[in-house]
């Protein structure tokens, strides 16, 4: 199964990036997850260095490759997260979000997780299909049906490291197909970019590089603040199929020339 990915990592305006990225694939498997140190609290790049290096570490050495391993692996890291916060008590609170997706190259099938407002997003021909559910005040004021305006879309319920720990959350998984895209990526990414323009910078590349550059430009061309960190992960030839856009529809992403 053929398959091709990019990655980024920025700094953003802030004194540190606390953001991991990891990416580990073989001819039989594959995990790609970011990371972002809940900020506000000492310790936090180091837990999403340790959640990135546990996890990575899980999925390489185990024997199966199911979405059950692959949960197990993620109790292992919250297991040695909590074990790191009582060694130091400065980083006892420390905590991090997580978005990893998994991919069976064998049987061509794909899976997710996810704890708190670190996303992934599964495109099919261009458009998207399905984007994880954020554990955040602003998600679940909105699925309620509350006005959340003015809410701080940082305050988490949910992240590895937390108390209570709460479960992450897995998608189902998924039969692969030609032509599919995934991102995965902070909040740092997503909030500076709306799903169509995703979906429009996916449809005026044709390598899975230039689609992340396209969109990394166009966030960098916004009045971002935070740290932002991207993997972009192509199934097949996307470009066969969205490879089709409009001059109006690229403005955001072709700056004008005077």
């Amino acid at each position: 199964m053929k398959m091709m990915f990019a990655s980024r990592c920025q700094q953003g305006r802030r004194d540190e990036n606390q953001d991991r990225t990891g990416a580990q694939l073989d001819d039989e498997r594959a995990c790609f997850l970011v990371c972002d140190g809940v900020a506000g609290l000492p310790g936090g790049d180091y837990a999403a260095q340790l959640v990135r290096d546990t996890l990575l570490s899980a999925v390489q050495n185990s024997r199966s490759f199911t979405p059950a391993t692959t949960q197990a692996a993620i109790t292992l890291c919250q297991q040695t997260l909590a074990a790191e916060q009582g060694k130091n008590p400065k980083f006892s609170r420390m905590s991090t979000t997580l978005a990893a997706l998994f991919i069976d190259r064998e049987k061509q099938r794909a899976w997710w997780a996810h704890a708190g407002d670190s996303r992934v997003y599964h495109f099919r021909h261009g458009t998207l299909c399905e984007v994880t559910r954020d554990h955040s005040l602003t998600q679940h004021l909105q699925e309620a049906g509350y006005e959340n305006s003015g809410i701080n879309s940082n305050l988490l319920y949910n992240a590895l490291g937390t108390e209570p720990v709460r479960p992450v959350t897995f998608s189902s998984a998924i039969d692969l197909q030609d032509g599919d895209a995934f991102l995965v990526c902070t909040d740092g990414f997503w909030l500076n970019l709306t799903t169509q323009e995703m979906e429009q910078a996916l449809r005026m590349v044709n390598a899975c590089e230039e689609w992340l550059t396209l969109m990394e430009q166009a966030v960098n061309r916004s009045d971002k603040r935070d740290n932002l960190s991207a993997l972009a992960i192509w199934i097949g030839e996307p470009q066969d199929a969205t490879l089709l856009y409009s001059q109006a529809d690229a403005a955001r992403f072709v700056p004008p020339h005077y």
